[in-house]
């Protein structure tokens, strides 16, 4: 039997969570697809999910695809050649997501793995993320009857030529930094009122924000609580700093923006967003970048008065036939 062609190569599925050398070589292939790619290739809620001892109200699917080498034993895996996840819901449905490393692309790698999805669990009420929305990705949803039915562009800003606007705190409105060991309740609770519509980030749990707590790049400085005169949380600012990659430099990140329903009207949005701009700024980053949904046209417009232009989009596929 040949193994020049990855039909023949071996994949392991595995059910909630991925044991430690997996973790290790996903987190090696994401680094050299984001190498190559300038973006990552999965979702970072995906990964955390992942990466989580305990998966909560959700369910994970794993196919890991490696390339064997050609010179031994069949069963010898040497690399992780892509792998896909699927992070379901009770109802059934759920989100798929598929990474290939660079130097196994263009070989079918990525069919392999829906065709192994479809034997073991089928793709039913599925959707899937294509990050950068390469075309290759287009092609592959095409070619199982997907078509787009989201898309959330990166927006950025070079701030070296960023000349934001006066935007003040409303009356009686004050701003400081998130403390941590205090504020992760109250946070919870006003991001659960911000983005009560939002599918991802409304449903964040006090594991996903300890999780990202864990991370490197997490710094309390760079997320702002603005709190009015009896300490109640109005809204927020979470910033982020992507350390440089290779040949792509350090950037900021509007990672999110919210204000609770009895703030809003006041101005709050606006001056969050352009607090946490400044306090990037302030590092000396050449850029900074935000994620938004296309059909939210008051957020679009609003980033695009204060300097930001499309960058890229990230497209989420879904079944043509409504399965």
């Amino acid at each position: 039997m040949s193994l020049a062609h990855p039909e023949n190569w071996p994949v392991t599925v595995i059910k909630d969570g991925a044991d430690d050398e997996l973790l290790r070589d996903i987190k090696t292939l994401l680094s050299a697809a984001e190498e190559s790619d300038g973006n990552p290739s999965i979702s970072e809620q995906t990964l955390v999910t992942l990466r989580a001892a305990d998966t909560g109200p959700h369910s994970v699917l794993t196919l890991a695809l490696y390339a064997p080498d050609e010179d031994s034993d069949p069963a010898t895996a040497q690399d992780l050649a892509g792998f896909a996840v699927v992070v379901e819901e009770s109802d059934g449905t759920g989100i798929l997501e598929i990474a290939v490393h660079p130097s196994y692309r263009n070989q079918g790698v990525a069919d392999r793995l829906i065709r192994t999805l479809q034997s073991s669990r089928g793709l039913d009420g599925l959707k899937a993320w294509s990050h950068g929305n390469h075309e290759a990705a287009a092609a592959l949803a095409a070619r199982y009857g997907y078509g787009p039915v989201r898309e959330l562009w990166k927006m950025r800003l070079m701030t070296a030529a960023a000349e934001l606007p006066d935007a003040g705190l409303p009356d009686g409105v004050k701003l400081r930094a998130f403390v941590p060991g205090k504020d992760e309740d109250a946070w919870l609770a006003a991001n659960r009122e911000a983005f009560a519509y939002h599918p991802e980030q409304g449903s964040m749990t006090r594991a996903d924000l300890d999780a990202r707590m864990a991370e490197p790049w997490f710094d309390p400085a760079g997320f702002l609580l603005a709190e009015d005169t009896d300490g109640r949380l109005l809204g927020f600012h979470w910033t982020k700093v992507h350390p440089r990659h290779g040949d792509h430099p350090a950037i900021g990140e509007v990672y999110v923006v919210g204000v609770t329903p009895a703030a809003q009207g006041m101005g709050l949005g606006k001056a969050l967003t352009v607090a946490g701009i400044r306090h990037l700024q302030r590092q000396g980053l050449h850029a900074v970048m935000l994620y938004v949904d296309a059909d939210n046209t008051a957020a679009v417009s609003l980033y695009r008065r204060l300097g930001f232009t499309r960058w890229d989009a990230d497209v989420m596929y879904g079944p043509l036939d409504g399965r």
